[in-house]
């Protein structure tokens, strides 16, 4: 680094010291970049930093929710329970910092408000609140999909006598609920995670709900020092059955659709399922619950019936139970005891979706004309996901064109989640179009590909890396016909989901995230990569594997992990959610797609035919293309 009049100079500035703050300040750091973190937080660990709130946890197992590259890390942290407490999860990303010396390298407690990029000095320049600036070559994005707070446009709401908290700005020091009564708006994961907790504390909680869930019930068991050794042993393998799968968790792939088995061993599957918790309900019962509307209702139907046996209050169960849309039109969310809160004396369920809140009042919240009266408010209301963060500051491209204006004028344009044409050497982690997925995967995977794409550039005198037009619109198109090709992309629009911008109000419908599977999104990535980056550099155009011909080319996709001009590596039949015994996707050229028929739409999962069974193929013969040994320093 060096000091300029305009500020300190750095290679690389990335905003936010969360999972992929931290991940990209590793593995830049690897290949001799200057780099700084900076964060808004007084603390290390961005969104788990912000979220405070009782009963706060993560929704998947400690299996897969670590980093997989250093050894020392795996080694040295013993994980306690199945899914860690926030606490946890702050701790270990405190231990992270420590034993791989990030933080001489993190500067906390200033946010940025200003990022502007040059055309004639080819450096950004980022305004902080504490007036100080920073240049950077390149800047990256780690600020989280859901880290900028919705607060709900309620009538009187700054007229609540008592203390109003929001769940993802919860004080550090807590609350004291005891003997209160505590008004819980919105039953989304972080409501869903609170509501137990504040029902054994509360003297009454009184729940206003908007749209049910299909929550999937679940427990957290200690971990044992046994299966801490098994983990050990087998890391690598465990990270990349994770990285295969289209969700980005290790769990069994399922082989059979829901509509060819009995309505017995229907039940027997979804009720094992059901059993073994949490997202293994939604991985691990048939390969068509995310592609078919039939399986979905079917999965729907059993959940219902779950909910009707866990509440005892039939009235309570009817507004708990979602009719008007099916499961996986939200993401689903894990609950520790959700539904058993019901059966409490001192919880009450409130329907505010077909009679709305009125206004909020001084003693409490009018629901039509029945006021309830509250000690305390708590808005669980959700987040301005995948763009907010992004839009909360000014990132200021050529012309003067801010990444706000952009988007809001041409709607979602990136390439691969990553970058933004107009926007020279600034990179998203977890940006919009980027999987839905366990995100530790992505994460992780995503500052492994940026490490080598700036050695890349780096080596070959390219002084600019950013999104080309032609690749922008074939990701917005795949993104959009992988949404297509799921139940969630019209279930969602009907649930107000968050990954359309449903729950936004004045947000543009559109599909944010890509469902096509984390496992083929890797895949693209590695495309790109293997072509030189093309999609990335300007007058590249697109990858030629995007490219649809009509013959295809039979030259295999070569490794992105390996260096540029490398001899291609053979890619396995199945790999990147190709049917098993089918033909490798080819480099160069994509075959037209057949017709969807009814039949061939029923073995569809995450925008691909037979994702699941592809994965675990590609699971037995070998690991991702372009992959990463968990162990190794990538230099140039």
């Amino acid at each position: 680094m060096a000091e300029t009049t305009n500020g300190t100079l750095y290679d690389a500035v990335v905003i936010g010291a969360g999972y992929s703050g931290l991940a990209m300040l590793h593995h830049l750091r690897e290949i001799g970049l200057s780099v700084l973190v900076v964060d808004a937080a007084d603390g290390i660990g961005g969104t788990w930093w912000a979220n405070r709130y009782p009963g706060v946890r993560t929704d998947s197992e400690y299996l897969a929710y670590a980093y997989s590259f250093s050894r020392e890390v795996r080694d040295e942290w013993d994980w306690s329970e199945r899914y860690p407490r926030g606490e946890e999860i702050r701790a270990y990303l405190e231990f992270v910092a420590d034993r791989l010396d990030l933080r001489r390298d993190i500067r906390l407690g200033v946010a940025v408000e200003r990022a502007e990029h040059s055309d004639a000095t080819n450096l950004w320049t980022l305004t902080l609140a504490d007036g100080s600036r920073l240049r950077a070559t390149y800047v990256v994005s780690a600020t989280g999909l859901l880290s900028r707070p919705l607060y709900p446009d309620l009538p009187g709401l700054d007229t609540f006598a008592g203390p109003v908290h929001h769940s993802a700005r919860w004080p550090h020091d807590g609350v004291d609920l005891a003997g209160k009564r505590v008004g819980l708006l919105g039953v989304g994961a972080s409501g869903i995670q609170m509501l137990p907790e504040l029902a054994a504390v509360a003297e009454h909680v009184t729940v206003f709900q908007r749209t049910p869930n299909y929550v999937l019930e679940t427990a957290s068991p200690a971990v044992t020092a046994d299966e801490l050794a098994a983990l050990r042993a087998r890391y690598d393998e465990v990270f990349e059955r994770a990285a295969r799968h289209p969700f980005g968790v290790p769990m069994e792939i399922p082989t059979r659709s829901a509509l060819e088995v009995d309505a017995e061993e229907r039940r027997r599957v979804f009720e094992s399922r059901w059993e073994a918790g949490g997202f293994r309900f939604a991985n691990e019962c048939f390969t068509d619950l995310v592609s078919s509307p039939e399986a979905s209702e079917l999965a729907s139907e059993f959940l219902r019936g779950k909910i009707r046996e866990v509440v005892e209050d039939p009235q309570t169960a009817r507004l708990l139970t979602p009719t008007t849309y099916r499961f996986m039109g939200k993401r689903p969310p894990t609950g520790h005891g959700y539904y058993a809160a019901y059966n409490r004396e001192n919880v009450e369920l409130v329907d505010v979706l077909t009679t709305p809140v009125t206004r909020v009042t001084p003693r409490g919240i009018v629901v039509g004309e029945v006021e309830h009266e509250l000690d305390v408010l708590v808005l669980a209301t959700g987040f301005d996901a995948m763009t907010g963060a992004l839009t909360a500051f000014d990132v200021v491209g050529r012309d003067g064109v801010t990444l706000r204006e952009r988007w809001e004028r041409d709607g979602l344009r990136t390439y691969l989640g990553i970058s933004v044409h107009g926007f020279p050497n600034f990179f998203m982690s977890l940006g919009p179009q980027t999987p839905l997925s366990n995100l530790t995967v992505p994460v992780q995977r995503g500052a492994q590909w940026l490490q080598r794409a700036l050695a890349y550039a780096r080596e070959h005198g390219i002084d600019r890396l950013e999104a080309t037009p032609e690749a922008e619109e074939w990701w917005r198109a795949e993104t959009e016909r992988a949404a297509r090709a799921t139940v969630m992309y019209e279930e969602g629009k009907k649930a107000g989901a968050w990954f359309v911008g449903g729950n936004v109000p004045g947000k543009r419908e559109e599909i944010a995230v890509y469902l096509g599977g984390g496992h083929v999104y890797q895949d693209e990535c590695a495309r790109a990569a293997a072509e030189h980056y093309a999609g990335f550099r300007p007058g590249a155009g697109l990858p030629s594997s995007h490219v649809v011909r009509s013959v295809p080319d039979p030259e295999p996709v070569p490794d992105a992990g390996s260096a540029p001009g490398a001899a291609p590596r053979p890619r396995p039949a199945g790999a990147g959610g190709a049917p098993p015994g089918a033909a490798a996707p080819r480099r160069g050229r994509r075959a037209p797609r057949a017709p969807r028929t009814r039949r061939s739409r029923r073995r569809t999962c995450c925008g691909r035919p037979a994702a699941h069974a592809a994965v675990r193929t590609a699971q037995q013969v070998s690991p991702e293309p372009g992959a990463t040994p968990s162990t190794s320093v990538i230099r140039t």
